[in-house]
């Protein structure tokens, strides 16, 4: 289980606490009380989504290697399964990889994905949030929470079956 510590964002003039991944302040890229990187994808429908326009809420963008593969499946279930949860708490999902439009709609009928995938073929949000690849070629798995378009916590190992008791647990946390 990985050790998250409190970081307040006070300095910032966010107002409001953080958690962060154990450690780590940054990633490389993207800082606590960073905004939502302004990038474009297609999602499983072809529609283009901006990640920049989610400035209100919560907003999860998790990264994972390759749709239908079994960690991936793992990870976008457990979402899935607390879908209703975390909608509750206002949390709008994306989940993002390298897999084409149609490879991302295959996964999110066969698996019943409520959120929206992104297509990110070119690496363009891969590269604004500083996603490291994989073999030169999958995204690491790793999450990111914004809050009002703010970064407030972001997990550079994330968990598979565990992605959604992770972000539910950050939410408990008093802001």
């Amino acid at each position: 289980m990985k050790s998250l510590f409190i970081t307040s964002l006070l300095s910032a003039g966010l107002g409001f606490g953080a958690l962060g991944a154990s450690d780590e302040q940054s990633n490389g890229k993207l800082k606590l009380g960073d905004p939502i990187p302004a990038v474009a994808a297609k999602d499983q429908n072809g529609q283009d989504v901006n990640l920049g326009e989610n400035k209100t809420g919560y907003t999860l963008v998790y990264f994972y290697p390759k749709a239908m593969t079994e960690g991936c499946t793992a990870q976008a279930c457990s979402l899935r399964d607390s879908y209703t949860e975390l909608q509750q708490k206002g949390v709008k999902i994306f989940g993002v990889s390298v897999d084409t439009v149609d490879a991302q709609k295959e996964f999110a009928e066969k698996d019943h994905l409520p959120f929206e995938l992104l297509s990110d073929t070119d690496k363009k949000v891969i590269g604004a949030f500083g996603v490291p690849l994989f073999k030169n070629a999958y995204a690491t798995r790793q999450a990111y929470l914004f809050k009002d378009g703010k970064l407030i916590w972001f997990d550079t190992k994330a968990s598979t079956d565990a992605q959604a008791a992770d972000v539910l647990k950050v939410l408990s946390k008093p802001s």
